[in-house]
């Protein structure tokens, strides 16, 4: 399978991890109990599925754990997901839509920073994108602070303080360091959302 993550680990046991079956389950679970459900299409693209697939190695492998990897990931997808279903059923007020588009902004100031920083050798600065990661954790915050739980608002605390690590990203950005195969198929993927004009 294409966006399936397959690793032989010293158990001999394979490690199965896949973005795109995992947000297909949360959007029906979440669906389940919507009347507009038949209108709704997919919310997870095949390159955001393969970056999210990137960045669950690279948790994986960072925290050594891989089942605290996996809930980063699923929370990030559940996140998506639910902000998702709110758009589509017109629930954000326009004092909301405004903070929305304020995200998708500093997500697209993000995207661009961490592509430079990848194709530009010595240009990475932690402070830099750990800051935008927070700004964009704080916008989230504030237009889902009406509609979502406060298991939710954990949701988004927990993805965007794990990513905005500074110890993580420096690792992450580290061009001699085993996450280099990792950061190039992000930031392809990040390079097409933003041509797409996805981000």
């Amino acid at each position: 399978m294409k966006n399936s993550i397959h690793f032989l680990h010293n158990s001999g046991t394979m490690d199965a991890f896949n973005a795109k079956d995992m947000a297909m389950k949360a959007q029906k679970k979440i669906l389940s109990s919507m009347a507009t459900k038949s209108s709704v299409q997919m919310f997870i693209d095949d390159t955001t599925s393969e970056i999210l697939d990137e960045l669950y190695r690279v948790s994986r492998d960072y925290l050594g754990n891989k089942s605290e990897a996996q809930k980063v990931i699923k929370d990030l997808i559940k996140i998506a997901v639910k902000i998702g279903v709110l758009f589509r059923n017109n629930r954000f007020s326009t004092e909301e839509l405004a903070v929305a588009q304020d995200f998708k902004k500093k997500l697209h100031q993000g995207a661009m920073t961490a592509i430079s920083f990848y194709e530009v050798d010595f240009t990475f600065e932690k402070t830099v994108m750990a800051d935008i990661l927070t700004s964009c954790r704080d916008l989230l915050l504030k237009l889902v602070n009406t509609h979502l739980t406060t298991k939710s608002h954990g949701r988004i605390n927990h993805v965007f303080n794990h990513y905005s690590d500074p110890q993580l990203l420096t690792q992450l950005y580290n061009p001699d360091g085993p996450f280099r195969p990792n950061l190039t198929k992000i930031c392809k993927g990040l390079n097409k959302l933003v041509e797409d004009g996805t981000i």
